[in-house]
């Protein structure tokens, strides 16, 4: 039996460690199942690693189907122009609390890059990123929204809502560009998606969360204070930003790529006005999408969750192919184990930016830390990396246990990794 489960162990490793990149043009990546990635490159032995992934196919043979959560359209956005790029209603899925969680809400706030151009937001309107028409009318609550015990012990029972991503500017446009017919209505489908859930008992909430992956999570930085203002001085509210600490920083030829990107998104979107007056008073509202220059602002504690080698990044603003003129970067793009020294150096320095750009936000004892050492994007989601056995781990606390202590003020959590290749614990992600 124990040479069944190291088989199906390493068999599963072999089959999923691959992350497809499904639509390059709204820089999205999908995954076709969670993906538990063992760092078979990274001087583990091979009796540690066999080891852990026989813990893992044990596990994961055993565990009962994820829990299928049914689409919720807003029908009352249309009327106050809180659409999709595409015109049609946004939407959310709900799964209730109960027991000591029935006044307890977790709101998760999807990702799926941004559309910085008339010609992607066109192509993004004809996806589940720009149209509820296109939306999985189910999708699976796993990681953080999960609703067993042991899987997420900490708001396992809470009121868990995800909402959907479709006007391609992190919830926070506010314009419409009549001729292409795409309405960049971010900021109204927030309003009127909490006004919603509001209506539905999120006005009780003793107690709630505010989190976000990628696209998502720059989202909760940017609504975490107005997230707090919905509910009274007595209930307990946080956020959490899940690979959403988008850094302002050269790529390999120099080039900011991504500020490129966001100048593009927030001018096209109209986002100027939404964004924190705290910031725009003193930059350049394209400089205010940048969490870097936000997150020490933010008056309401903040959790960020972040690898410090975020393959997002790497892939689409660090090494793009338009940066990379010689194609020196396409190994190291789609596998860490295929950088070169030099490489691995720039991507070290990377990570001491990373390290920078949060010195001052770490000060602060109401907000939290978790920056691993490891090549992947958005692990709170993930079942595999949010709890589950061998998932990551910085000094002998996972994310899920990281997250609970901070939230619920048992412990601060600061919590730095050692640089690359030290953590044995990572689910690296390896691109095809």
């Amino acid at each position: 039996m124990m040479m069944l489960y190291l088989w199906l162990g390493f068999m599963y490793g072999l089959t999923m460690c691959s992350l497809t990149w499904k639509c390059v043009n709204c820089f999205e990546f999908e995954h076709s199942q969670p993906l538990p990635l063992q760092d078979w490159n990274n001087n583990v032995t091979y009796k540690a690693a066999a080891a852990e992934a026989e813990a893992f196919a044990y596990a994961y043979a055993r565990r009962t189907p994820p829990l299928m959560v049914g689409l919720t359209l807003v029908n009352a956005a249309a009327s106050k122009g809180a659409v999709c790029l595409d015109g049609s209603l946004p939407g959310y899925h709900i799964h209730r609390g109960y027991g000591s969680g029935a006044n307890s809400w977790l709101v998760q706030l999807e990702g799926g890059g941004w559309c910085n151009s008339i010609r992607k937001c066109v192509f993004s309107k004809k996806t589940r990123h720009g149209s509820s028409h296109y939306m999985e009318k189910q999708i699976p609550f796993e990681g953080i929204l999960s609703n067993k015990a042991e899987e997420n012990p900490d708001f396992y029972n809470w009121n868990r809502v995800k909402v959907r991503y479709c006007d391609g500017g992190s919830f926070s446009g506010d314009s419409q560009n009549e001729a292409a017919q795409l309405y960049f209505r971010g900021q109204r489908i927030w309003s009127v998606v909490m006004e919603d859930l509001m209506s539905k008992g999120m006005r009780y909430a003793n107690q709630a969360l505010l989190s976000g992956c990628s696209a998502g999570g720059l989202a909760a930085i940017l609504h975490c204070d107005e997230f707090r203002h919905l509910f009274p001085r007595t209930a307990r509210v946080k956020c959490l930003s899940d690979a959403g600490l988008f850094l302002d920083v050269p790529d390999i030829s120099g080039w900011r790529t991504l500020r490129y990107m966001f100048a593009g998104v927030v001018m096209l979107q109209g986002m100027q006005k939404n964004l924190p007056q705290g910031c725009t008073k003193r930059f350049n509202p394209i400089m205010c999408f940048f969490p870097q220059r936000l997150i020490a602002s933010v008056r309401t504690p903040l959790f960020l969750v972040n690898t410090a080698y975020d393959t997002w990044q790497i892939q689409v603003s660090l090494a793009p192919a338009s940066a990379d003129h010689h194609g020196n970067w396409n190994g190291c793009r789609k596998n860490y184990a295929r950088c070169t020294g030099s490489q691995i150096s720039f991507l070290q320095g990377f990570r001491n930016q990373m390290l920078h750009a949060v010195r001052g936000f770490s000060r602060l004892k109401k907000n939290g830390l978790f920056i691993n050492s490891c090549f992947a994007h958005c692990q709170t989601e993930r079942q595999d990396t949010w709890f589950s056995p061998g998932s990551p781990h910085i000094k002998s606390k996972g994310i899920a246990e990281s997250v609970g202590n901070w939230y619920f003020d048992r412990a601060v959590i600061m919590a730095i990794d050692c640089p690359y290749p030290c953590d044995h614990t990572c689910h690296n992600l390896v691109f095809k």
